[in-house]
């Protein structure tokens, strides 16, 4: 089982949090009020402590960015020395809302969340995944009428294989997890959450995934 850290303490945070934490995993959720996170976590958690986003970042192996995208470069590059020599597992996306508070244009056009992290952070192996669906999916993927699909970006292969086996703890079967390549197929997937705000616009906070289809 693996420590891992959690930064971001919102309902893709927390939603993962509780997956991987009764799936064996020790989970750290990292946030800038633990206190308050703790308080507010509701239902059974196993394994499952709360820091603050530093102190979750140094005591990892592994950390996952639910940080809001945004921002998360600003964030994570302070953390640079916490996370060196760790796999950081990136599922947010870098995007300036509309006016309704759904995703609009990205922050980084040419490029990705990922590969700007991923160059602000070199001793650090990032990979990208999950970015792709709505929240409650990542983790309980055979909801779906149409199987989802989980898309991987990153450099190392190892640290990509260790991604692997712990979308395995989250339901992903290895059939529905499509490796794209490089950190810079990051672009393509980032690229995705552009069609989110129209679904939701039309069908509501539904679940869904942008899957690949055989």
């Amino acid at each position: 089982m693996s420590n891992i850290g959690i930064l971001g303490a919102g309902r893709v945070g927390a939603n993962l949090a509780g997956k991987l934490s009764a799936a064996g995993h020790h989970v750290t959720l990292g946030s800038r009020s633990p206190e308050e996170t703790a308080a507010r976590t509701i239902g059974p958690a196993p394994h499952l402590a709360f820091a603050d986003q530093r102190t979750t970042a140094r005591t990892a192996d592994i950390v996952i960015n639910a940080t809001p995208g945004d921002s998360s470069l600003d964030r994570l590059t302070d953390l640079r020395t916490e996370l060196a020599g760790k796999i950081l597992i990136d599922v947010s996306n870098a995007t300036r809302d509309t006016e309704d508070g759904l995703p609009g244009d990205l922050c980084y056009p040419g490029s990705s969340l990922a590969e700007k992290l991923q160059a602000a952070l070199p001793d650090t192996r990032v990979v990208k995944t999950l970015n792709t669906m709505l929240f409650m999916v990542m983790t309980a993927p055979d909801t779906l009428d149409t199987p989802a699909t989980a898309y991987l970006s990153g450099d190392d292969q190892n640290a990509k294989t260790t991604v692997t086996d712990l979308l395995g703890d989250l339901g992903w079967k290895p059939e529905r997890i499509e490796d794209l390549g490089d950190i810079t197929t990051a672009r393509a997937t980032e690229a995705m959450i552009l069609v989110v705000p129209h679904i939701l616009r039309r069908r509501g906070f539904q679940p869904f995934a942008v899957s690949l289809a055989r």
